[in-house]
């Protein structure tokens, strides 16, 4: 790779660590970022998310506290979403290419239409957790994390606040941590089978790592509902994209 093509890597990690970690949708712009420097399609995928582990390592290194308030409870869906990340990349690897394809775009929307609908369906879910539900959910949603990733924050916030009682900000961090869960395990099975492009992993990390630290401070200042519908039209164009893609 150039020097330019490593600067527009960082730049792009930070972006896309920023983006991430505010809506879910970091893939959207580190994705793009590594075909354009010409890296093929699996490669750029399997270094994606290896690169991506960083943005929740900045992320909590600024929502440390807020994390550790969770509890015992943080620990068992952290494993649900290692056990799916450890899935998805083992998918990945051994899958036909394209496999999840056609179903992504409508994964996505859905997630997208969960998070417009969402004060209407925890009102009919009478306001209750459903952990059983959230754990199942968590654990296919990470397998899907694993496998590509596009959209998969949107999903994790989605379920987070419509099978728990958690409020935006909160559940905006653990959809980070437990996507950066899911995203670590893969990440290790990547490094020792899959075709990782370190130089480009490497670039795009550092800006991420900077972009996720940035982005509980900017969630901190962004009305809930409006985070919300944003996260959720985000969402949708990202379905859309995918979709004609």
């Amino acid at each position: 790779m150039s020097l330019l093509d490593i600067g527009l890597l960082v730049v792009a990690g930070f972006f896309a660590g920023l983006v991430g970690f505010v809506t879910g949708l970091a893939s959207i712009v580190s994705y793009p970022a590594l075909l354009a420097v010409g890296l093929p399609p699996v490669t750029a995928n399997v270094t994606n998310t290896v690169a991506m582990v960083a943005v929740g390592v900045g992320a909590l290194s600024n929502s440390t506290r807020e994390v550790a308030d969770t509890g015992p409870k943080l620990w068992r869906w952290a494993l649900y979403s290692a056990a799916g990340g450890l899935v998805g990349a083992g998918i990945l690897l051994v899958a036909p290419a394209g496999s999840f394809e056609a179903i992504v775009p409508f994964m996505v929307a859905f997630a997208a239409l969960a998070l417009l609908l969402q004060p209407r369906l925890r009102a009919l879910a009478g306001e209750r957790d459903m952990p059983r539900a959230y754990s199942v959910s968590l654990f296919v949603v990470a397998i899907y994390g694993g496998y590509f990733g596009a959209g998969a924050g949107v999903i994790f916030l989605a379920i987070a606040l419509i099978l728990t009682s958690e409020k935006i900000w909160r559940a905006t961090i653990l959809k980070s941590f437990l996507l950066g869960v899911a995203n670590l395990v893969a990440a290790i099975g990547f490094a020792v089978f899959g075709p990782v492009h370190w130089g480009a992993a490497a670039a795009m990390a550092i800006g991420a790592l900077a972009g996720g630290w940035c982005g509980p401070p900017v969630v901190r200042r962004i009305p809930p509902s409006v985070l919300r519908v944003v996260i959720a039209i985000a969402g949708f164009g990202l379905a859309a994209w995918l979709w004609m893609r």
